[in-house]
């Protein structure tokens, strides 16, 4: 089915070709990290993780996105977003390629991402974080491309492949518990040395991952025939406002736990954050919190939750918020202050964040390539399609039922004058 991605306008070909560049670009800088090291990087020897982990941190969010999808489908039978369910697989599969592809770039030379694999040491948590990942990746690319495969010929799902979903669905659950671990598990850094971090990353990836898949397909359907069921919509809105409601939940029992206990060691990052860092960061982490009550406002509110021309702003916004939380306040927070009550201050460096984007370009490379596939293959069997009435489908088309149900509804109007 590869070959459906090369077809296509003028635009997905220049779009194909912009990506690219950006990979280009970023390789250059990535060539230069090869042949003189991680010194590129603003890391040091305090600060020995930086923008890559974050960004790994925050994508494998984006990897369990997927499940917010698949597990209504398959645990609760709610067909209506079952043709939305091949695009939060394959969002799933760039997901877990791009978190990959950010553990390579951070470990320096790439050879040694090989001593996971030839010398395995399973009291490591690194490496069960590498084992969740490419089995999640493996589980994603055999059940997406089956189901499209199946779709195509206009055939039902294989019956051996339930299982295959239904484990899917709980490794989901494990990517982001497992990253979790690697953070929790230090106990010299106070602000990751909490028993709820692992369910704070699943409540941000469940509202986040959603929030980007939607954005994506908003995009889909513009340059595209595909269209979503509007209540399948809602449904997902619905899910990543109670996600996100429950994310600032755990974030202030972690405010309230610190001060109010007034241990030092869980104060000290928080107030570096919000008010010591250098003022970029500080700016950068209240700016987190205004948008977190702004997305929040707009998402429990049924008005602006339904106003779909509002949506994607209201999308973007939650975004932004929980990539300044998770994706940088995060780990700078835990490695500043010290464990000698020091300050080491830590910023990515231009190459650093050329390198990122490399990393981003092969992401949205694979996720435009996948995401063409899957269109051309519904647009064939007419799934997920635009009606002349406006619906997205046939499935979910209450226009002929209104039609039916005028005539009867004006005579009994007529007998009732």
């Amino acid at each position: 089915m590869l070959e459906l991605a090369l077809r296509g306008s003028k635009r997905y070909y220049g779009w194909i070709a912009f990506l690219l560049v950006l990979i280009g670009i970023g390789s250059i800088a990535y060539l230069d990290q090869i042949i003189n090291g991680l010194e590129i990087t603003g890391m040091s020897r305090d600060v020995s993780w930086g923008f890559y982990i974050s960004q790994l941190t925050y994508l494998v969010g984006l990897a369990a996105s997927g499940v917010m999808i698949v597990l209504p489908n398959y645990f609760h039978s709610y067909k209506t977003n079952k043709h939305m369910v091949i695009f939060g697989e394959f969002m799933a599969i760039a997901a877990c390629i791009m978190c990959m592809l950010f553990v390579a770039v951070d470990v320096g030379q790439p050879t040694r991402m090989m001593n996971v694999i030839l010398h395995p040491t399973p009291n490591s948590i690194l490496f069960w974080d590498m084992t969740v990942l490419v089995g999640y990746l493996g589980l994603n690319l055999l059940v997406g491309w089956t189901c499209l495969q199946a779709d195509r010929v206009r055939l039902p799902h294989p019956q051996w492949l339930k299982p295959f979903i239904y484990v899917s669905i709980i490794w989901a659950f494990s990517i982001h518990t497992v990253t979790a671990f690697l953070y929790q598990g230090l106990p010299g850094r106070h602000y990751w040395l909490t028993a709820i971090l692992a369910a704070r990353f699943l409540a941000s990836a469940f509202c986040s991952g959603p929030a980007i898949l939607l954005l994506v397909l908003l995009i889909t359907e513009k340059v595209t025939t595909f269209k979503m069921p509007k209540n399948a919509v809602k449904t997902l809105v619905k899910i990543i406002a109670y996600a996100m409601c429950i994310n600032m939940f755990f974030f202030m029992l972690e405010i309230f736990t610190s001060f109010y206990s007034n241990i030092p060691g869980h104060m000290h990052p928080i107030t570096y954050l919000f008010a010591h860092a250098s003022t970029g960061l500080v700016t950068l982490m209240w700016t987190f919190i205004v948008f977190a009550a702004i997305s929040i406002t707009l998402l429990v509110t049924p008005r602006f939750r339904n106003n779909l021309k509002l949506l994607p702003y209201t999308l973007a916004i939650l975004v932004i918020a929980t990539w300044l939380d998770k994706g940088l306040g995060l780990l700078i927070g835990g490695f500043n202050p010290t464990p000698f009550e020091t300050v080491t201050p830590y910023w990515p460096t231009g190459k650093e964040l050329l390198v990122s984007l490399m990393v981003y370009a092969i992401g949205a490379l694979i996720v435009t390539v996948l995401f063409k596939v899957a269109t051309e293959v519904k647009e064939e069997v007419g799934h997920s399609q635009l009606l002349p009435c406006g619906c997205s489908s046939e499935d979910h088309c209450d226009c002929a039922e209104e039609a039916e149900a005028a005539p009867e509804e004006a005579e009994a109007a007529t007998e009732a004058a």
